[in-house]
């Protein structure tokens, strides 16, 4: 009697035991069920209103750029920049200062012999751009500067040649004005808006280098001004020979205007050298030896400088020597070199 009721308990608990586990399961599920669906509406408060879109695109928006408020005030300083400069290398320094107001980028090319040379910029990034690099013309650009007038309104083969040694970053809109000088072009004016999509007042920008073209106009009329007129010629007078040695004498005193006009022929004169090749400056001051990078263009502006004011004045005075000591380096005579013509 005993074996029935053990098969029958556990007949029972067999029975039991898939009854609590389906209740089990039958929870379970039912929870799972209950947490989705709280999960469900949990994330469903996590989704951004509107108010909320509203706040992330006022927070994300590009921010306004900024622009001249007074532009004519800004054209106004842009030219006055200019009217001031004592030399042409100035004023194309003083150019691309006030070309700052109205183009985010802006660079200054010399022409040489045909040959763009980079000669200062504003904007590029700082590691990239390297002053002195020639450029060769494309026939675009080679076009400009045989021309004597035009310029180029938009990116292209110039563009992106004189680009080359100042940046990897193109911009959508482009401007390169030529400077000239006696209808020759001296010097290329790129501008670009970087990461704008325009550039603002073209208009601005061709008045503010028309302005440098008038500066650089007036100081080479000035320098022709300043040539000294031919001394009068005067039969020669027979004197007897003094056979005793003439004690030196100190050197004869300048007029004032003449030497106004001497150092100020001096400084142009010297700053063209460093206008036109500033990669031998550059080698010139880096070895300690100016004149042995640069004689040729030494020798050739000392020469203009006697031609205009004679070869007593300046062996008296000294004024061209002395400007490229200055000029040229920083003060320090032993940079200049054994030049023949250096200090006595």
């Amino acid at each position: 009697m005993g074996k029935p009721e053990t098969a029958m308990d556990e007949s029972n608990q067999a029975a039991l035991k898939k009854l609590l586990q389906q209740w089990v399961d039958d929870r379970q599920q039912s929870l799972r069920e209950q947490v989705l669906a709280a999960l469900g509406q949990a994330q469903e408060g996590l989704r951004p209103d509107d108010a909320l879109m509203e706040q992330i695109l006022a927070a994300t928006a590009p921010a306004p750029v900024a622009v001249a408020q007074d532009t004519d005030s800004d054209l106004g300083a842009g030219l006055d920049l200019m009217s001031e400069a004592a030399t042409q290398g100035e004023v194309l320094k003083r150019l691309l200062d006030g070309i700052m107001r109205f183009a985010e980028r802006s660079a200054l090319f010399v022409i040489k012999q045909g040959i763009a040379t980079l000669y200062a910029h504003r904007g590029f990034e700082a590691d990239h751009p390297k002053l002195g690099v020639p450029v060769v013309p494309p026939p675009e650009l080679e076009q400009l500067i045989q021309a004597p007038g035009g310029l180029i309104a938009a990116p292209g083969p110039a563009y992106l040649a004189l680009l080359a040694p100042l940046s990897r970053f193109e911009a959508s809109a482009a401007r390169i004005i030529p400077l000239h000088l006696r209808r020759k072009t001296v010097a290329l004016l790129l501008l670009d808006s970087g990461v704008r999509e325009t550039l603002e007042h073209p208009s601005f920008l061709r008045a503010i280098a028309l302005g440098a073209e008038a500066r650089l106009a007036a100081l080479a009329s000035a320098r022709e001004d300043e040539r000294p007129a031919p001394a009068e010629s005067h039969p020669s007078v027979m004197t007897m020979r003094i056979p005793d040695p003439i004690p030196e004498t100190a050197p004869p005193a300048l007029d004032p205007m003449v030497r106004i006009n001497a150092e100020r022929s001096a400084r142009v004169l010297v700053g063209d050298i460093e206008l036109y090749f500033p990669a031998k400056v550059t080698q010139g001051q880096a070895q300690g030896n100016l004149y042995a990078a640069m004689r040729d263009e030494l020798d050739r502006s000392r020469a203009s400088f006697v031609e205009r004011y004679g070869a007593e004045l300046e062996s008296h005075h000294q004024i061209f020597y002395k400007t490229v000591v200055q000029q040229l380096c920083a003060g320090n005579p032993a940079r200049l070199g054994p030049a023949p013509w250096a200090g006595r």
